[in-house]
């Protein structure tokens, strides 16, 4: 990670490339959930029916697995041994079972699984597949967990890094805010009532003040029902009463976690153009001067390049709207390919119009990059109308100042790509050049 990406609070997490191992006896149900895991979460799944087989495949190919599904009771394993195989070597394990009671529950429970589910309905299969995928999902969700008794905390955070949470303690309310203000990809708070510094409900109104975006489960071993009434009335959006049934607190917690999750897909939406897929304008004049901020102030410098397409008023009357649409959306894929980086923001910022914020370039790196980008899109022909159309565009750059605003820069940009239109268009221009 260069220092840029730094500056800018990517975290860079990659796909988790290990494969799903599943341990099942019935060569049917196996081969139905290993085509369903593959297509679900895109990783391989591979299979076996005993305990033979998986001692064989663990001790083959240790660390090769992100997580393993495994049958409670196999033939040459009847008491869950195949489980304690997987538990003692440090995979994540759901368990998968048709026998279930009271005791069974207590045995499966003991030994930290991911969670169970049971084969008792035609929606099994399905639910057995959900909970590996949130299990992978919740890799990258971070967890702040504030109480000032440690060993309490601790217990709730090893809970919680079993059901493959990334958890961050806090022994104070201040702590907990502070490392709130530092780390932005904390999105869920789960808090007890009873702290030194200030109680649960205060922690509560300061989060909501301060990271409204940020979900709280408030958790007290307090009798008094109104303290659940406090939470909430406080900001907090949950809350569990100690001591815990872990089912409850797993799905609670899994519940504001999926919540979070359709937020974030909604907010996606809303930031997206809907023909193009890109940004919208309204996100990149959200997005872009904080980015502008954090790279300028880490000494880095920062351009804009608009760019327009060529004729593309004639090309549209000439081939309707749905060509047109074409040739937008064709142009943008070529964009997405070319100029989306973690340190680049693209947008659709009008009807032909796109606009790239080059964080880390000066005005000359910045012509280099768009002048790659111009040569690409004209070499890249679109088949529209059974014929093979030539697109071209035309880009014009500026170098941001610093204090310079957004709209100033923009509109630097705009004026020399008005430059490269009236000097014959498929070509870039740089601020300062124009005629």
């Amino acid at each position: 990670m260069n220092a840029l990406t730094t500056a800018l609070g990517h975290d860079g997490l990659r796909k988790d490339a290990r494969g799903i191992l599943v341990i099942e006896d019935s060569r049917t149900f196996a081969l139905a959930l290993r085509q369903f895991l593959e297509a679900e979460t895109g990783l391989p799944v591979t299979t076996c029916a005993s305990l033979k087989d998986l001692s064989e495949l663990i001790v083959a190919a240790p660390g090769a697995y992100a997580i393993a599904v495994v049958d409670l009771n196999l033939p040459d394993a009847p008491r869950g041994e195949a489980l304690d195989w997987t538990v003692a070597h440090g995979i994540p394990t759901v368990v998968f079972t048709a026998t279930f009671d009271l005791a069974t529950r207590g045995r499966i429970m003991e030994r930290e699984v991911i969670d169970y589910v049971l084969k008792d309905s035609e929606f099994a299969l399905g639910n057995l597949v959900g909970t590996v995928k949130r299990a992978l999902d919740n890799r990258h969700t971070r967890i702040l967990v504030v109480d000032d008794t440690r060993t309490t905390r601790k217990v709730l955070a090893r809970m919680l890094a079993i059901q493959q949470y990334v958890v961050v303690e806090a022994s104070s309310g201040a702590e907990a805010l502070a490392l709130l203000d530092a780390n932005p990809d904390l999105q869920l708070v789960v808090s007890d009532y009873y702290m030194p510094d200030m109680d649960g409900f205060e922690l509560a109104r300061s989060i909501r003040r301060r990271h409204p975006k940020v979900r709280l489960i408030g958790i007290s071993s307090s009798t008094d029902r109104k303290t659940s009434a406090g939470f909430l009335k406080a900001g907090a959006h949950d809350f569990v009463s100690r001591p815990f049934v872990l089912e409850e607190l797993q799905c609670r917690i899994a519940s504001n976690v999926e919540t979070l999750t359709q937020l974030k897909q909604l907010q996606e939406l809303a930031a997206r153009d809907y023909l193009t897929g890109l940004f919208n304008r309204r996100h990149f004049f959200e997005q872009g001067p904080p980015l502008i901020g954090t790279a300028q102030k880490a000494g880095f410098p920062v351009s804009i390049a608009l760019l327009d397409i060529d004729h593309f008023k004639q090309l549209n009357d000439r081939y309707g709207h749905d060509g047109g649409d074409k040739v937008l959306s064709s142009v943008a894929g070529n964009l997405s390919r070319l100029a989306e980086h973690e340190t680049r923001l693209l947008a659709r910022v009008g009807g032909e119009e796109f606009a790239i914020l080059f964080a880390g370039a000066d005005l000359a790196t910045a012509c280099r990059l768009a002048e790659g980008i111009r040569a690409e899109i004209a070499r890249e022909p679109l088949l529209l109308g059974g014929a093979e159309l030539s697109l071209t565009v035309s880009i014009g750059v500026a170098e941001i100042g610093v204090s310079e605003s957004l709209d100033a820069s923009l509109g630097r940009a705009d004026r020399a790509l008005y430059t490269a239109k009236q000097e014959g268009r498929n070509r870039v221009c740089a601020a300062g050049q124009e005629a």
